[in-house]
């Protein structure tokens, strides 16, 4: 018999480690090809890890809740044939090959040079993973303080995006000249009113989703100086386009189409003629991307937040756009969504008007520089001028609001954004065919 190693496979470019969440394979079963072997959850998305090949579980090497690099070894299932002649399909890149254990907390703080960074994390009240200590003794992170970070992960563990989140603001935050930073990144640590709670109210623990966008808001508003601008737009050609051709649309293409990847396409558009919206920071630097990647923030049962990206926004027609975004929004809200759904978005678009608000000042989604927010569509008396003189007319009316950061996209370029945008929308071709 053959043995054939299942690894932590690697789920996205950013992400180098995953937490176990659940074992749904125990040692000795019988697994067929395709069978999901395990549950687990990265600081973007969960997701399950199927098995490749048909044999029997032979071992685990991780329980529930450890926290595994990509590139590891996680499992061996036994299968038909020799070992010569059945070696694993992907070999584990030598970089990521380590001994096959789970470190406790006693052993990482036995690393080399343990007293690096204010006396080592032997004495840690909980467990933080070699990369989170590594990250904390590079950016000179005392124990102290780095038990003051809040964790999203399993028992409040520390995860990657925790600690990374922590540097982002931590430098914001200081207490005057010459003095060491003040833990200010995390959402327990920052500066904050002391709240209690009576006998008779309900305390409920944030789950890992809710402390993950809790903190990436927070980071936010601490690295960009946000600015909203709004803008009213005419959207009855849209509105009445849509009314005439949605049963044909259904018919023929067996799903509904909204006003969402109409605006969806039209920001994209309006993205190509000021790249300068489309760019993200480091430092001094502005990096403007190329591609226009547009995140859709859609609202999940459980009432979090994710944001589903469209690739290459820029370069679907209007069924395309329309066949992406249901695709997207469905499988979110299903739990369905694949690490690379998420990651490389450019620029977000919110709807507010989907809960009937008006309009809405949105947080920008790190490390983009806008993001747009799309209000309610409303009847509204409103006046026309034409070849005969002004007139009262009602028309659906919508207002947008885009936020943006101040460093880099000032009121000019915002409110031109803003007014190409409302051109295109108002100028629909109502004659198109889809």
């Amino acid at each position: 018999m053959a043995k054939f190693e299942i690894i932590m496979p690697k789920m996205g470019e950013s992400i180098i480690e995953a937490t176990i969440t659940r074992w749904l394979k125990n040692v000795g079963d019988m697994v067929e090809e395709d069978d999901s072997l395990l549950e687990i959850a990265t600081d973007k998305v969960d997701s399950e890890i199927p098995s490749p090949v048909e044999g029997k579980l032979l071992e685990r090497f991780f329980e529930e809740g450890d926290v595994v690099p990509v590139g590891k070894v996680i499992a061996i299932i036994e299968i038909e044939g020799e070992d010569e002649e059945n070696n694993q399909s992907e070999s584990v890149p030598a970089e990521t090959e380590m001994p096959v254990k789970t470190e406790t907390a006693d052993e990482i703080g036995k690393e080399e040079n343990p007293d690096a960074i204010g006396g080592g994390y032997s004495t840690a009240k909980r467990f933080y993973s070699p990369l989170v200590k590594s990250i904390a003794a590079r950016e000179n992170i005392p124990l102290k303080e780095l038990e003051q970070v809040s964790g999203s992960g399993k028992d409040n563990r520390v995860t990657k995006q925790d600690i990374l989140g922590y540097l982002e603001t931590r430098k914001f935050a200081t207490a005057g000249p010459g003095t060491q930073p003040i833990a200010a990144a995390s959402l327990t640590t920052t500066d904050a009113p002391r709240v209690t709670a009576s006998g008779s109210d309900e305390i409920v623990e944030m789950d890992r989703m809710r402390k993950l966008i809790a903190d990436h808001m927070v980071m936010s508003i601490k690295v960009s100086p946000h600015v909203t601008s709004f803008i009213e737009v005419d959207v009855t050609k849209i509105v009445n386009w849509r009314n005439a051709i949605k049963d044909q649309f259904l018919k023929r293409e067996n799903q509904k189409i909204t006003y969402t990847p109409i605006f969806i396409a039209a920001a994209a558009k309006t993205l190509r003629d000021y790249p300068m919206v489309n760019a993200s920071v480091d430092g001094t630097k502005i990096i403007i991307r190329k591609k226009v990647n547009v995140g859709m923030a859609t609202a999940l049962p459980n009432g979090n937040l994710i944001v589903p990206v469209i690739k290459s926004a820029d370069e679907l027609n209007l069924v395309g756009m329309a066949k992406k975004v249901n695709d997207l929004a469905n499988r979110a809200r299903k739990n369905k969504l694949d690490p690379d759904d998420i990651q490389g978005g450019t620029f977000t678009v919110t709807n507010f008007g989907s809960f009937d608000s008006l309009t809405g000042t949105p947080i920008i989604n790190q490390p983009q520089v806008a993001i747009l927010g799309l209000g309610a569509i409303k009847k509204r008396p409103v006046v026309l001028e034409t070849a005969d003189g002004d007139v009262i007319a009602i028309r659906h009316i919508m207002i947008l609001s885009l936020a943006y950061d101040h460093r880099i996209v000032d009121g000019a370029l915002g409110g031109m954004y803003l007014k190409r945008l409302k051109d295109y929308l108002e100028n629909f071709d109502v004659n198109q065919s889809i």
